[in-house]
């Protein structure tokens, strides 16, 4: 049997993908489904699938980012690529994909790339490091904040400290500008979990270690950041500032 999760913002999508694995190729197993990227990171964590069904466009995220989020030894399952956009198809096979699937998906091309999932060996460590160094510029990641006016595209090394305030999350970056979306604090956690400069340092915050000074004891537990930012921090998360 060959596990798999379904990773689309559109449930109709998803329902198509579900029946037409279910009648074309009842080898699949569906283990879950996922309405956006941060839950389908949660979701593979959890239930290690043989294949990812990946939509590459969905709101605030492209699903090609999905592998920062994984150490290249954490990658055990293969993708395969969703889009309604043809220019990704050459592309998707220069990251090493399985292959893509051009919405509307036909049977008989979700037919064909099954198959060759099925020829191909387990990925190896050069090919993980391939895809990876495909997707991701690293010293120049990105992520895309939506505020109700404005998008922007934000490298992380600009990224000083988040802020949760309930539902909403405050960035503030590294040239003193602000912007507050709404998603809650969870949310990016969850987004920059692999990457080992962020940390969250309290129910409020996450800072960027990059901009770490000092830690701080006098009238409590604080961090000091650049700029003389004063945060404060859980007493057992200051271990993982080491």
């Amino acid at each position: 049997m060959i596990t798999a999760i379904l990773v689309d913002d559109e449930i109709n999508v998803r329902s198509l993908l579900r029946m037409l694995l279910k009648e074309h190729c009842p080898e699949v197993e569906i283990l879950a489904e996922c309405g956006d990227l941060p839950e389908a990171i949660r979701t593979i964590r959890k239930e290690k699938p043989n294949l990812v069904f990946l939509d590459i466009e969905m709101p605030g995220h492209s699903g090609l980012e999905l592998l920062d989020f994984f150490n290249d030894e954490d990658v055990d399952f293969h993708i395969i690529f969703t889009t309604a956009y043809s220019e990704y198809a050459v592309q998707a096979f220069d990251l090493s994909a399985v292959g893509y699937l051009l919405k509307p998906i036909k049977a008989e091309k979700l037919r064909d790339t099954i198959e060759r999932y099925k020829k191909l060996e387990k990925k190896n460590t050069t090919e993980l490091t391939q895809l990876r160094h495909n997707l991701q510029h690293t010293e120049n990641k990105r992520i895309t904040l939506i505020t109700k006016y404005r998008t922007y595209f934000v490298e992380l090394n600009n990224i000083m400290f988040i802020k949760g305030e309930g539902a909403y999350s405050e960035f503030n970056l590294s040239g003193g500008e602000k912007v507050l979306v709404s998603k809650n604090l969870k949310h990016y956690e969850d987004m920059l979990v692999v990457d080992k400069r962020f940390v969250r340092i309290s129910k409020q915050s996450i800072i960027n270690k990059d901009y770490l000074l000092e830690i701080s004891k006098n009238s409590g537990h604080h961090v000091i950041l650049k700029n003389n930012v004063s945060l404060a921090i859980s007493p057992d998360k200051e271990q993982l500032l080491f």
